[in-house]
């Protein structure tokens, strides 16, 4: 699939044409994208694939815009998702009875965002799974308070994002420090200097999410939650209770509390926790 050609985004001032080129493409109809996935699957038609992978170029893009903030190159982003729907395409199970830009999104979400993390010093995103979740969640939880084109954040929005993401306040005060140096907006031209060629926000079609993205997120979870689930499978049995009185619980039991129960020291109880969500993490590393 390596030699199948795509449109190519030469350099910025490429991009309007690339736009150009792509929204010429066709749509498929589910029947014709069954017909053309079936055909790759059973005898690799490389003209199948071609023509389920450029029908979906806009799809990339879109997705491609909403990271625009981190302030890396779009058309790098472009790329990147391009790569994961290629990827997509490759493992794409038309028999599932879902359509193509459902199981394409993951694909291509994940590829950007893997290239933003690689882009992205550790210095400034942070190494843990914590912050991690902070740089790919802040934005969304801005927008919903309101607080995108209004950068400050108050003492009692850093307190809800905080408790949301079970994140400490400063970790989001200084994410967003971070962020901000490179926050680009979505009304910026899509072409620097030249005001008609349209704004970034023309790029996305709807602001409204379609039935295939919000089944393809829901998904997504459940996958989620079906490999939490298999991890903790993993443990045994003293391991599974520890982790979920300390960590599914609505209300958490101290160690003072679990240390009474076993019989055992707190510390004792604390390296039993660690060791067990060592062990899930590296369950979910081999098995995500």
């Amino acid at each position: 699939m390596t030699n199948i050609a795509l449109p190519v985004i030469a350099s910025d001032g490429a991009l309007a044409s690339y736009m150009d080129k792509i929204s010429k493409l066709p749509y498929l109809t589910q029947e014709e994208e069954y017909i053309l996935a079936k055909r790759w699957s059973e005898t690799e038609d490389l003209e199948a694939a071609h023509k389920l992978i450029t029908s979906h170029l806009r799809l990339v893009v879109k997705i491609a815009v909403g990271f625009r903030g981190y302030g890396l190159p779009l058309l790098e982003m472009i790329s990147e998702g391009n790569i994961g729907l290629m990827q997509a395409v490759k493992k794409f199970d038309p028999e599932k009875g879902f359509r193509l830009s459902t199981y394409a999104i993951w694909w291509i979400r994940a590829s950007i965002q893997e290239y933003i993390l690689r882009s992205w010093s550790l210095v400034k995103i942070g190494t843990t799974a914590s912050q991690k979740k902070l740089f790919f969640n802040l934005r969304r939880l801005k927008s919903r308070l309101r607080k995108i084109d209004n950068n400050a954040l108050s003492a009692e929005d850093v307190k809800t994002i905080s408790m949301e993401l079970d994140v400490p306040e400063q970790d989001v005060r200084e994410m967003d420090s971070r962020l901000n140096q490179a926050d680009q907006s979505l009304n910026s031209p899509i072409m620097e200097n030249d005001e008609n060629s349209g704004e970034m926000l023309d790029l996305i079609a709807s602001d409204v999410e379609s039935h295939e993205v919000v089944l393809a997120e829901s998904q997504d979870l459940a996958r989620k939650r079906r490999l939490f689930a298999r991890a903790m499978e993993n443990l045994n049995e003293r391991e599974r209770e520890i982790i979920a009185a300390r960590r599914l619980s609505d209300n958490p039991a101290t160690l003072e509390d679990l240390s009474q129960s076993y019989g055992i020291s707190r510390e004792r109880i604390r390296q039993i926790e660690n060791r067990a969500i060592e062990k899930m993490q590296e369950f979910v590393a081999v098995q995500g």
